[in-house]
């Protein structure tokens, strides 16, 4: 029984991603607008997550120096994250059926000379991002834009008829996924390649494998496998960023980051909270392009 569900989710996901990739693509925004408030209407409990979220950080999001001041209520933010998602699923639709050429080329990219910098060490290459604007647009940007072929980890769908339909899609950019089950090892095999890894490290860990840092103003714990990684292989750390700028979208690329050189577990823990910094800025400089939806905050999340 599980196979025919399974089958006819799969046809029915397919059947949807071709629709709207169809659709004229003068029509994305406001289509993706209606979609995401549409969505922001339904899905009651993660509306509530969102807004709860917001409402904890909201503090000390206005307290940062790069709080822009454009949102007053933590259910604005909530309702603009959902059309932002709206609009993003318009356009990965459009990107998994090899739309997205014009997409990619629009994206306005600060940094780029951080890339070839961190590439010039031969050592490979981890992307540390996290669910920030149209992270996969962001992921299948780079064969086109930098010539990188990037790993990207991601998680097993349960139905492996729709996992077999969205890894296809994912690698049509000249991507590869890696599933974040047992991932180790396939990830220090494309490093040792001098391949390039993408990490989105912004979701709750349980406490074996991660570290308890401060992120927005409250505890959380944070995967610490990028640092881990890096020590023992050298390979550059490098953060980048994908944020929605009116009908296009800029990808922002940092300088390596430098660990700190302490390998212990409180070293590790620096780094990973060094790291938090990064998407602790973007976050409050661009509040709606974050996935405020999941618990981020689940099993840590008590005031700092």
């Amino acid at each position: 029984m599980n196979k025919t569900i399974w089958a006819i989710q799969a046809v029915v996901f397919y059947l949807f991603t071709l629709l709207v990739a169809a659709l004229p693509r003068c029509q994305s925004g406001r289509i993706g607008k209606n979609i995401g408030t549409f969505l922001f209407n339904i899905l009651h409990s993660r509306r509530a997550i969102a807004i709860d979220n917001i409402s904890q950080a909201l503090p000390f999001m206005k307290r940062h120096p790069l709080w822009t001041g454009e949102f007053e209520t933590a259910r604005d933010i909530a309702l603009a994250t959902f059309i932002n998602l709206g609009i993003s699923i318009i356009e990965v639709c459009r990107l998994y059926h090899g739309k997205g050429d014009i997409l990619i080329d629009s994206i306005d990219v600060t940094g780029g000379e951080n890339l070839r910098s961190a590439r010039e060490k031969h050592k490979g290459l981890i992307f540390v991002g996290g669910h920030c604007g149209n992270w996969e647009l962001m992921s299948l940007s780079f064969k086109k834009l930098f010539d990188e072929n990037v790993w990207a980890i991601v998680r097993q769908q349960n139905n492996p008829f729709l996992n077999t339909i969205v890894d296809k899609m994912r690698m049509s950019y000249g991507n590869k996924v890696i599933y974040n089950k047992a991932a180790l090892r396939p990830i220090l095999g494309v490093i040792k390649k001098d391949g390039a890894i993408g990490m989105l490290a912004d979701q709750a860990v349980f406490e074996d494998n991660g570290a308890s840092i401060d992120f927005l103003g409250r505890k959380a714990w944070a995967n610490k496998a990028p640092a881990i990684i890096a020590h023992k292989t050298g390979v550059p750390l490098v953060p980048v960023f994908i944020h929605r700028a009116g009908d296009h979208h800029v990808l922002t690329i940092h300088p390596e980051y430098t660990l700190c050189g302490d390998r212990s577990d409180e070293g590790v823990r620096q780094d990973i909270q060094a790291l938090a910094r990064y998407l602790e800025d973007f976050v409050c400089a661009h509040p709606a392009d974050w996935y405020w939806v999941h618990r981020r905050w689940k099993r840590a999340g008590e005031a700092i």
